[in-house]
């Protein structure tokens, strides 16, 4: 692609003045993000009753086992990210995201179908890891795609605003989840979960997906992709445009490192609590599954708040000073409220999640904005699904495995907060690359 003229406003056409418009947008990527990130959160929740069913027990090899299965979910991320993030800045974004909500959601619920380990023997294992695989390379371009289509849309003085409810969307699925988890197991009991009712969240993600996939069907492409479609300068190669450029190469190591705050901050503190708070606090302090639910649900609620408000915060003073207050915040206080956590008492560890959280919440807010203006919107997708991808590896996916080796090597139920305090330290640092870019408008190429 020869450079072109840069495109003015007016030719790209933002039509963000039109509220519905943008607020429909904002619906189709936050309904997408649900669906996404209930099947992770699910998953997360009830790792235990996964390991007794399909991994022969929920004894320390059986819950590695299982996390395992969570693992290579995000090991297939990056592939799915090469497929997704070429087809999306070649062909467009809204019928993509459409497809891999389908994907996404059909695999999910295919997992509550999976024979048990004492019917089909080391076929259910196999099965559960076939379908994780299926569901990472899907999910790989979900989040750079739905973050992308918003930001695409969203007008320039509210984009992380606009952009915040896809955040939302992923938490509410957790908190969603929790609740329906919490209801099940109060209802059912452990043994009627352990039997058959564990299938019940995750057969549930069928019509999720489905409500999600019409949804985004009856969106128009977005206005910065159409722009560059009408002048005819759609990056023919787009891996090709980012592995030969310095600049987007620089770009993509920012959207590995400045993420890693998120793996401690959404996998450990959401995903992975009920399972941490259910085994890994010692015999004498281990909280029932309810009782983790519930601490949990407390800190879901907290952040679910906190995210608009942090990123209306954005908007007015800059992605850059909210990153950075947050970061200091968990790196601060993570130590203190794990230690509220561990001692095995429900309001103190109600008060320590929720704390967590709101510390959180800055980055939770900001940080996907910030990777969505870092990249023109002829490699846009591509250029973010292979960062956030490596990075959802390295700091995110491997985070329940390596907690659980970890603590049961150690005996310490301190560990996740030694991780979450590294990681912040990282996305500090690497913020420090970040140029500010509050209220510009998003460059096309």
């Amino acid at each position: 692609m020869t450079a072109p003229e840069r495109l003015d406003t007016a030719e790209v056409k933002i039509i963000t003045a039109d509220g519905s418009v943008v607020r429909r947008a904002t619906l189709a990527g936050t309904v997408g993000s649900f669906v996404e990130w209930y099947d992770y959160g699910v998953y997360g929740l009830l790792t235990t009753y996964l390991a007794i069913s399909l991994m022969g027990g929920a004894s320390a090899s059986g819950l590695l086992a299982t996390n395992v299965g969570f693992l290579v979910s995000f090991i297939a991320r990056p592939f799915g990210s090469v497929i997704c993030g070429y087809l999306g800045d070649r062909l467009g974004r809204r019928s993509l995201l459409a497809a891999l909500l389908l994907l996404i959601s059909g695999s999910t619920a295919a997992t509550g179908l999976i024979p048990s380990s004492a019917a089909i023997g080391v076929a259910a294992p196999i099965l559960l890891i076939a379908l994780r695989i299926l569901q990472g390379v899907s999910a790989g371009g979900e989040v750079a795609g739905a973050m992308s289509f918003v930001g695409e849309y969203a007008h320039n003085a509210r984009r992380n605003f606009a952009m915040s409810f896809i955040a939302v969307g992923s938490f509410a699925a957790l908190l969603f989840g929790s609740a329906f988890s919490a209801v099940l197991i109060t209802a059912l009991g452990d043994k009627g979960m352990t039997a058959w009712a564990w299938r019940i969240p995750f057969l549930l993600a069928a019509p999720l997906g489905y409500i999600g996939f019409y949804i985004r069907r009856k969106m128009e492409e977005t206005p910065y992709f159409e722009a560059l479609r009408t002048r005819n300068i759609v990056q023919r190669n787009p891996l090709a445009a980012v592995f030969t450029s310095k600049r987007h190469l620089k770009a993509i190591a920012i959207t590995i490192f400045l993420p890693a705050l998120n793996g401690p901050g959404y996998y450990l503190l959401f995903a992975y609590m009920p399972t941490y708070l259910k085994t890994s606090l010692g015999a004498e302090h281990n909280f029932t599954m309810v009782q983790a639910f519930v601490v949990t649900g407390f800190s879901l609620v907290c952040i679910i708040i906190a995210i608009p408000l942090m990123a209306r915060l954005s908007d007015r003073i800059g992605r850059r000073p909210v990153l950075a207050i947050s970061s200091i915040a968990v790196a601060v206080v993570s130590f203190p409220m794990f230690l509220l956590i561990t001692t095995g008492r429900f309001w103190l560890a109600c008060l320590g999640t929720s704390v967590l959280a709101i510390a959180f919440a800055g980055h939770a807010a900001v940080v996907h904005t910030v990777l969505t203006e870092m990249f023109p919107t002829t490699v846009r997708y591509s250029a973010y699904s292979i960062g956030f991808s490596i990075s959802t590896i390295i700091f995110g996916g491997s985070a329940p495995l390596v907690m659980t080796a970890i603590i049961h090597a150690t005996g310490s139920s301190l560990v996740p907060a030694f991780a979450s305090v590294i990681t912040a330290i990282m996305t500090l640092v690497t913020l420090a690359f970040v140029k500010e870019r509050k209220g510009m408008p998003l460059e096309s190429y």
